[in-house]
């Protein structure tokens, strides 16, 4: 279900023709439903991308119902790599997929101007669409009108359809609802990925940008079947690196309308996936995924291993919820 995009649609890789996923398919809004893990990026002891894990989790990957991978988000440490590393790590994902499955690639900078370039290396790189940050070292100046000229700017420039990225958490930042209902009726912007779970809001964008069938996905697992319940299309989970068909099974539950069935699983993910997103972030994400046998590793620096007490704390997270 989550692996197979709309009637019609073929990748092909390095194809950067103007509006790419949008325009060629007579009118159809490019569609973004499913779920996608925002992957790790693996690196070696000596701090190099290891590329040969990155493709083994990969192949692990493609046995579940994943609709596509999010490459370069904030769980593949993309503020810790090269620009060249960036584009490098997205053309290998692409090479190592099917050509059915989606490859969102983070491709957000800081400034506009970046971003614009971003965007159109990564579409060269095999980008099927670029999900973009909100800026936010000048957060006091970013306010609606800003954030509207900078996405228009990306959006009227980018030759692969745009997913706006709202993540407070990491950038004290929120995407003024206003300016994402006006972006909501741009051709090239095509939905948003929310990962501030804050379900009133999700629920007022779904509700004000019905009319553009802009698509919303849930930012974290922890809150997938609420954000499902008012009109989201799927999720961008952390925890599906780790749990990944459990979450594709709540998923799959909420669009066929099993919601009892779906809150049980719902209940047992909250807690590991807190621990793997806010409470000890891309270390314990990336532990987990060695106990469930893919390759997580260490972190680049400086972000470091977690203590012995986090190590319990992570583990006890899992193993009260059955998962361990």
């Amino acid at each position: 279900m989550f692996s197979v995009r709309y009637s019609g649609h073929v990748c092909r890789r390095g194809v950067t023709s103007a509006w790419r996923g949008i325009r060629e398919y007579a009118g159809k809004r490019f569609d973004i439903g499913g779920i996608y893990p925002p992957i790790a990026t693996p690196f070696t002891q000596e701090g190099e991308i290891d590329y040969r894990s990155l493709d083994e989790n990969l192949q692990k990957y493609c046995t579940i119902p994943f609709r596509g991978f999010v490459v370069q988000g904030s769980n593949g440490e993309y503020p810790y790599l090269t620009t060249e590393e960036r584009i490098k790590v997205v053309r290998s994902v692409r090479q190592a997929l099917p050509q059915a499955t989606l490859v969102m690639a983070g491709s957000g900078c800081e400034s506009t101007r970046a971003t614009i370039q971003m965007s159109e290396t990564m579409a060269n790189a095999g980008a099927d669409c670029v999900l973009v940050v909100t800026p936010c070292f000048y957060r006091g100046r970013m306010n609606s009108s800003a954030l509207i000229n900078h996405y228009t700017q990306v959006a009227d420039s980018s030759p692969v359809p745009v997913v706006l990225y709202n993540v407070p958490a990491n950038t004290f930042l929120d995407l003024p609802v206003d300016a994402v209902v006006q972006l909501s009726h741009h051709p090239n912007i095509v939905g948003l990925k929310d990962s501030g779970g804050d379900i009133t809001r999700i629920s007022l964008i779904v509700h004000k940008t019905r009319t553009q069938n802009f698509q919303v996905l849930a930012g974290s697992a922890g809150f997938l079947m609420a954000a499902y319940s008012v009109g989201a299309v799927g999720g961008v989970c952390a925890l599906a690196n780790v749990l990944g068909q459990q979450v594709c099974d709540l998923a799959h539950l909420c669009i066929s309308g099993q919601w009892d069935k779906a809150k049980e699983i719902q209940y047992r993910l909250i807690e590991p996936n807190t621990a793997v997103t806010r409470k000890f972030g891309v270390p314990a994400l990336k532990q987990a995924m060695e106990w469930f046998g893919y390759h997580g590793g260490v972190c680049r620096f400086p972000l470091q291993a977690l203590s012995k007490m986090e190590l319990e704390e992570l583990h006890a997270d899992f193993s009260a919820n059955g998962w361990l």
